[in-house]
């Protein structure tokens, strides 16, 4: 079963920030979960709201400003919202990266973006989930391209996802562990699914999961994860 950090190590450091990913990666984590949005001047940048309040000293939407703009921001430890490309540069290849397209319109600027950065990186196209609850983005990614592998976000039953992940050809779907039975664990493994979990942060969880035969699990602490 693998272990993915939750906005990088989000119960230990700010998440989505590069010290959260440093923080993950220390742990020698097989994955890393990170949400993206769009700023004002293009740029993807890797936050999980929509607006800055809750993470950061910034107030208002994060697609009103600019990058310049979003670096007079920090979250309460004086760490800064980084971008997508950084990201990319910090893990270089080092482990899998979930990208969940959080943002409204994410999804093509997000392919855009791997497609100029892997050819010149350590990076491969199967190191990627691109996955959302907003499955319009995923039915848009899938439309363009067949390289890169797609996870169905869910906070229902894995059986309500199963009909759009057969539809997307989706290489995962990502239930809540709130829901989780291990009955569905079995009906989408049966129909050729990866089974990723979120968000795992309970030992007996963890363990759960695994003897359910859970693919791999997203948490906040990948230090007690591994």
């Amino acid at each position: 079963m693998k272990i993915f950090g939750h906005r990088g190590a989000a119960g230990l450091v700010a998440e989505n920030t590069l010290e959260s990913v440093k923080e993950a990666l220390r742990f020698k984590v097989d994955g890393i979960e990170i949400d993206i949005h769009q700023c004002r001047s293009g740029e993807l940048v890797v936050i999980h709201d929509e607006t800055l309040e809750r993470t950061t000293n910034g107030k208002g939407e994060v697609s009103d400003f600019t990058l310049q703009e979003l670096r007079q921001f920090s979250t309460e430890e004086g760490f800064l919202i980084p971008t997508l490309q950084e990201v990319l540069a910090l893990i270089d290849g080092r482990c899998e990266l979930n990208i969940e397209l959080k943002g409204k319109h994410t999804a093509l600027p997000t392919l855009q973006l791997l497609e100029e950065y892997i050819p010149n990186s350590s990076w491969q196209n199967a190191d990627f989930i691109l996955s959302s609850f907003d499955h319009e983005q995923l039915r848009q990614l899938r439309a363009v391209t067949s390289k890169y592998r797609i996870g169905v976000l869910t906070e229902e039953s894995i059986a309500i996802a199963l009909p759009v992940a057969k539809e997307l050809e989706a290489f995962s779907v990502h239930p809540s562990i709130r829901n989780l039975t291990e009955e569905e664990v079995i009906l989408a493994k049966d129909e050729g699914f990866k089974v990723f979990v979120w968000t795992v942060n309970d030992i007996s969880l963890i363990r759960k999961s695994k003897s359910w035969n859970v693919d791999g699990v997203i948490t906040d602490f990948p230090n007690f994860a591994l």
